[in-house]
């Protein structure tokens, strides 16, 4: 792929300012200088805002697809075999891990994942030939945009580098005008990998000390340190080496307040609501404003094209009625009118007794998650599911009526995938996801969806991406890997205590739950998927980091078959990492494919 020319106007002239920290205007010019554009620190913000907006629009939907399709959680549900949904098996290969280098959704990962880290550069290279006086800043304001700016492109290459380790090349300077990508670091996959970890790592060193604090939606000093942490926490994936006890002395430092002063929310709901920016919990979100930086489409992909009935909103944008929960159950039993059968197995339970998947039933059922989504302007919202018939106005309506193969028929999501109505394929015990229907699978609620009449626009809520539970979560693996399963518990329990009553927490605290016989290292792995749901971040390296991506059986894994085939229990390493895209290869000679897709 040819680099792409980024110098800071232009990207002034195709960016969109965010709202809360930037609230600018955009302005146009036709020259590319920055002696001539940037005179105050209003510039600067706008060039910086410009990398926000980018950026989070850049990693929100195609590299959510490469962490959570792949994974245990969620999947991209097709029905009838094909006749609906599948895409050119665009996104269904992700679910059953079996995609090219040609893969469209690679390919746009990997020309969208070049921009935020282009833009970087460009803007740390124009900042670099100006004087803070040139600005009318002093030096200690010039150093902390530098800083956000630097912790900017870290983060940027620490999403691609989960994604491609070692066969990325090291950008870090301004493109020229003919330049391409610069060659892979080392033709080395592990030696690659090890310069850009170093690479990361001395680059976040290098410059939180002047960054701001506190600051919800910027990069600041806690961000920094919460990446490399998960740098640390990550080591042995990226390059075998172990570096826990690193990454839980830099979890008890920022949670201690030494880069910020952050506290766990006791309303899991101000994480996700409105006002989420003032929430003790959230270290960084990304600014979101209809009109501006607009992130609410991702938060469609569960939801059927009539779900407004429901939610009772106007709003344009529509469901993709594709997406859903990972089931729970088998297709065992009396098949019922609306789907799914009475006299199921759970995945969790024998013989199946999976530590994987099963996402619904890993909610403990005094977990105040574990309901409908309703919303009210007197108690708010609660609940993050969809399950059973689907009414309009928040359940107080009629049925909702479902659509393709079950047209004109009430909507009832059931935690089971399969052919119900024997269409396409007659019903079987375990089925891919190939073989849903239109009301296969449950369906998430994460962020909040406000009906018209609350006057809010759910648009509107700032996506985050860093909070202060990820930091505890990572404190407690470091522990139950340096076999302090106690101290891992009550870590994990600090968070997880404000989903229950205080009754019933009084006998949940020491239980580890449905499918556990202990607080282990297949509990921690659970934990972190049910805390983390739909956040972007379960392949990430969660699944990596336990050996379980490839390794790990749930589901349709080893069970179902398709095409004469049937889906390995255990699937190929190479999938592991991702492929670098045929396109890129092409025309960039100097790239180096992952070694197991040679």
């Amino acid at each position: 792929m040819k680099y792409l020319k980024y110098k800071c106007l232009l990207a002034i002239i195709l960016g969109c300012s965010l709202s809360g920290c930037f609230d600018l205007t955009e302005e146009v010019f036709d020259r590319v200088d920055s002696g001539v554009y940037y005179q105050d620190e209003n510039s600067v913000k706008s060039a910086v805002a410009t990398i926000y907006s980018t950026g989070a629009t850049s990693y929100a939907e195609y590299f959510w697809y490469l962490q959570e399709f792949p994974a245990d959680q969620v999947t991209w549900r097709v029905w009838n075999g094909g006749q609906w949904g599948y895409d050119e098996g665009e996104k269904f290969v992700f679910s059953i891990q079996n995609w090219t280098p040609d893969a469209k959704i690679i390919r746009s990962a990997w020309e969208k994942a070049w921009t935020t880290i282009g833009l970087c550069n460009t803007l740390l290279a124009d900042l670099g030939e100006l004087a803070p006086a040139d600005l009318k800043m002093t030096e200690e304001s010039m150093k902390a945009y530098e800083g956000e700016v630097r912790t900017l492109r870290a983060w940027a290459y620490y999403n691609i580098f989960e994604i491609w380790g070692g066969a990325l090349p090291l950008n870090i300077e301004p493109a020229t005008v003919d330049g391409d990508l610069p060659p892979t670091a080392d033709p080395d996959f592990d030696v690659s990998s090890k310069k850009i970890y170093n690479f990361i790592a001395t680059e976040l060193d290098a410059c939180y000390e002047g960054m701001a604090e506190n600051q919800v939606n910027r990069m600041n000093k806690a961000v920094n340190r919460m990446i490399k942490a998960r740098l640390l926490l990550n080591a042995e994936v990226f390059i075998k080496e172990n570096h826990y006890s690193e990454c839980a002395e830099l979890c008890r430092k920022i949670i201690s307040g030494e880069y910020g002063k952050y506290e766990l929310a006791k309303d899991y709901r101000d994480i996700y609501s409105i006002n989420n920016t003032e929430c003790p919990e959230v270290i960084m979100a990304f600014a979101c404003e209809d009109g501006k930086l607009n992130m609410g489409w991702m938060r469609m992909t569960f939801y059927p094209y009539n779900i407004w009935d429901y939610f009772g909103g106007t709003y344009s944008q529509s469901g993709w009625n594709c997406t859903c929960l990972v089931p729970s159950y088998d297709n065992q039993g009396t098949v019922n009118e609306l789907g799914g059968t009475q006299g199921a197995t759970c995945f969790l339970d024998a013989p199946y007794s999976d530590k994987l998947g099963a996402v619904y039933e890993r909610f403990d059922d005094r977990d105040i998650r574990k309901k409908n989504y309703t919303y009210d302007k007197k108690n708010g919202y609660s609940g993050i599911f969809l399950k059973g018939t689907v009414k309009a106005n928040y359940g107080k309506g009629e049925a909702l009526k479902a659509d393709a193969d079950r047209d004109g028929q009430d909507l009832a999501y059931v935690d089971q995938v399969g052919t119900f109505m024997n269409l396409g394929r007659n019903l079987e015990t375990v089925m891919s996801p190939r073989w849903g229907e239109t009301n296969s699978g449950l369906r998430l609620v994460k962020y909040p969806v406000y009906p018209t009449s609350a006057g809010i626009d759910f648009q509107n809520i700032d996506e985050v991406e860093f909070r202060l539970s990820e930091v505890y979560y990572m404190l407690a693996e470091c522990e139950m890997r340096a076999g302090q399963a106690d101290k891992a518990k009550d870590l994990v329990n600090a968070v997880r205590q404000r989903y229950f009553t205080a009754g019933d927490w009084a006998d949940v605290k020491d239980r580890p739950g449905r499918g556990f016989t202990a607080f282990d290292m297949d509990w921690m792995l659970s934990q972190w998927g049910v805390e983390f749901l739909n956040e972007g971040r379960r392949r990430r390296t969660d699944l990596r980091r336990f050996d379980k991506f490839t390794q790990g059986q749930w589901w349709f894994f080893g069970r179902a078959s398709d095409d004469g085939g049937l889906y390995p229990a255990k699937r190929d390493r190479k999938y592991e990492w991702y492929p670098l895209p045929a396109s890129a290869l092409q025309v960039n000679q100097g790239l180096i494919q992952n070694p197991n897709y040679k």
